[in-house]
């Protein structure tokens, strides 16, 4: 029942903040972006882990530093920063429960997207002449893109679908950013990250009511 409660609370605020909180002031914008992290870090606390990994103590952690760089993404390579760290974090968790190699075609997809990504993204970082941002551009890109093929391994449907959602909501935000306006780009980006944590979170103990009867 408090999961439930939790759960609906994080999705309300959440709707709250993408759609009905003003731009500014952006203290205000930024206090109400950041509350549904809190919540999801809450939720994801009191999750009954497996015993034999550290799976939710890795994924606290990038909980964590994704939270940080949503309150500094407006100092954009900081912010790109902590959540390099974020999905670094998640691959770590992910890792430990590899329970398949990734399928060929799942595999050929990740790494067609990632190349047009970089070639597209990138690339038009680098005609700008910002050479330190392009290459953290292709450092991101690369990891959410391997945190993506980690979270396919561990043959979990929430953590698949959370990394996706994941990729998508920061594909979204870098064609708007370096391409291109795109159409409710702010509801998109959003919808689709809130969803990615929040599967995330309830991976923990999803994972290991699945481990526990595979186990016995």
């Amino acid at each position: 029942m408090k999961q439930k409660i939790l759960i609906s609370l994080i999705i309300l605020l959440g709707i709250i903040y993408i759609f009905f909180i003003p731009a500014e002031p952006v203290t205000v914008k930024l206090s109400f972006k950041v509350v549904p992290m809190l919540l999801i870090i809450w939720l994801a606390s009191f999750q009954k882990a497996s015993p034999n990994t550290s799976y939710k103590k890795w994924l606290l952690l990038g909980l964590l530093f994704c939270m940080i760089g949503d309150a500094t993404l407006q100092w954009f390579l900081f912010g790109l920063t902590s959540f390099l760290i974020g999905h670094i974090c998640y691959i770590v968790a992910f890792v430990q429960l590899k329970e398949k190699i990734i399928a060929r075609p799942a595999a050929t997809l990740l790494l067609l997207y990632g190349g047009f990504m970089v070639i597209w993204i990138a690339g038009t970082v680098f005609k700008s002449g910002d050479i330190i941002l392009g290459v953290a551009v292709i450092a991101y890109i690369t990891v959410i893109l391997t945190m993506g093929w980690t979270a396919i391994q561990t043959n979990s449907k929430l953590a698949t679908i959370g990394a996706l959602s994941f990729i998508f909501s920061d594909s979204i935000l870098s064609i708007n950013m370096f391409i291109t306006d795109v159409p409710f780009s702010h509801a998109l980006i959003m919808v689709s990250y809130y969803g990615a944590q929040l599967l995330f979170a309830i991976s923990i103990s999803y994972y290991s009511v699945i481990r526990k009867k595979v186990l016995e």
